[in-house]
């Protein structure tokens, strides 16, 4: 075998020397480097310590879009919220219906299709016939404080209580590994290994939650645009029907 030139050889090995220092700086390959360089050092904490901050932050936060699925009581809800201090608004799925959701202080209105006033009454009345949902359609009707689904819907609303019933993971704490969420750096905050759910914590300014996954497959939430603030108004009165004492049964 020929030997290279001592010239060329020279050059490959600063070449290679080369090619490693540059290497080195995403991977750990050529050398330690300190994962949380550039972070806002969240991913150096304890867990327990990690996960107490980001529920403090979510929960001092202004605002939050919230969007994804939540399995509760047996039944799939697809969320896609925006929600504040004083209230809230965006769409529900469920069960193959849509409707969605405005919240102004203690004020909660429900705009939903005809389609979906029809069937929303099985028992007959209310607005179970064709003329009185027609006239329900893609109108903003005020939900009464007193009727009973006043409180399960404005839940839907509420961002302290929501954030409050979803930000838990069950079991021995522990940190995954880091990754990225809606291009910003994370780290994962894992309960029983996952089996408790885990939490995509940002790496990145403030140590918000930016993804949750469920303990128990019970759904998957995306978290943005915290502290962004969005118009929330009362809809026009020509907007709005005011239905009454009770809404039709669910």
């Amino acid at each position: 075998m020929t030997a290279l030139p001592l010239a060329r050889r020279t050059r490959r090995t600063l070449l290679v020397g080369v090619l490693c220092t540059g290497v080195a700086a995403g991977l750990a390959g050529c050398g330690g480097e300190d994962p949380d360089a550039g972070t806002n050092g969240v991913g150096k904490l304890k867990p327990a310590t990690i996960q107490s901050r980001t529920v403090k932050a979510a929960q001092g936060a202004a605002t939050v879009h919230l969007a994804g699925s939540v399995v509760s009581g047996g039944r799939t809800y697809k969320l896609d919220m925006r929600l504040k201090g004083d209230g809230g608004s965006g769409s529900v799925t469920s069960g193959g219906s849509t409707f969605r959701l405005l919240r102004v202080g203690e004020h909660l209105y429900l705009k939903a299709s005809a389609d979906f006033w029809t069937h929303s009454d099985d028992a007959g009345g209310g607005a179970g016939d064709g003329a009185a949902a027609e006239k329900l359609d893609g109108k903003y009707v005020k939900v009464p404080k007193g009727d009973p689904s006043y409180k399960r819907l404005s839940t839907f609303t509420d961002k302290d209580v929501l954030l409050d019933g979803l930000l838990t993971l069950h079991g021995t704490l522990d940190k995954g590994d880091r990754g990225s969420s809606g291009g910003t750096r994370t780290i994962q905050l894992t309960g029983d290994e996952g089996a408790g759910g885990t939490l995509d914590v940002s790496l990145e300014g403030t140590a918000y939650p930016m993804r949750l996954e469920r303990a128990g497959g019970a759904g998957t939430l995306q978290l943005t645009d915290w502290d962004a603030d969005f118009p929330l108004t009362e809809p026009k009165s020509t907007d709005t029907v005011d239905y009454g004492q009770a809404l039709p049964t669910s």
